[in-house]
């Protein structure tokens, strides 16, 4: 495996690559689906909603929560996760630029 060259890019592009990496998998997008609709669970009401051992659920919400796109409050003996505003605006941000420009520069191939 090669070196990565991060160091050659700005710290906002290298943030928001690893949120895009952390939503990278199909799993993780479920996981923010779910939260998005009720608005904060524990894991195991994942458990029940998703097709994947406990195990796996909670390695995905432990890289979800690395980028900080979901947060968690522990609750007893259970931790109660939700989104991070803050973090799905900057995603949003990010995204609404990117539109932009797309639009504004609409002279493509």
């Amino acid at each position: 495996m090669g070196i990565t060259k991060n160091g050659s890019f700005l710290s906002t592009h290298n943030a928001t690559a690893n949120l895009f990496k952390a939503l990278g998998h199909p799993a993780r997008l479920a996981i923010i689906e779910h939260l998005l609709k009720v608005n904060s669970c524990i894991c195991n009401d994942l458990v029940k909603e998703l097709p994947l051992a406990q195990a796996t659920i909670s390695q995905h919400l432990r890289e979800l929560k690395s980028v900080n796109l979901i947060q968690g409050e522990i609750g007893g003996n259970s931790i109660c996760y939700c989104i991070n505003p803050e973090t799905m605006a900057t995603l949003t941000e990010c995204l609404e630029l990117m539109n932009k420009k797309l639009k504004i520069n609409n002279n493509c191939c």
